[in-house]
């Protein structure tokens, strides 16, 4: 019961800052865990499990609607990521710009 208490105590107010509660749902649930990759985390087995489960959901939703899946790129041309540089300006610091092929440098 003291250790419920203390696992209680470490868990952010939803009032005071929410997104930090959720995150904190989510690790002591352990569902997600950090990566030493900045900008990504690690989606364990049973948050893997509760995306699949969702994804199925949703899925069947969708193509009862008449809806379609469809896979975008992964990457985008910086060409093209210019043409939008004032909207791209917001997120440019988080872009993984993509140059080389293993050792060799890749053409746009």
């Amino acid at each position: 019961m003291k250790n419920d208490k203390k696992m209680v105590e470490a868990i952010t107010s939803m009032e005071v800052d929410f997104a930090k509660w959720y995150t904190d749902i989510c690790k002591k649930a352990d569902l997600i865990d950090y990566s030493s990759v900045k900008g990504c985390m690690i989606i364990r087995p049973y948050g893997y499990a509760i995306w699949e489960n969702i994804q199925k959901i949703l899925d069947t939703r969708f193509k009862e609607l008449g809806h379609e899946n469809v896979y975008m790129p992964m990457f985008i041309p910086e060409s093209l990521l210019q043409k939008e540089k004032d909207h791209v300006a917001g997120f440019a610091p988080e872009v993984a710009w993509v140059t080389h092929g293993g050792s060799e440098p890749l053409t746009e």
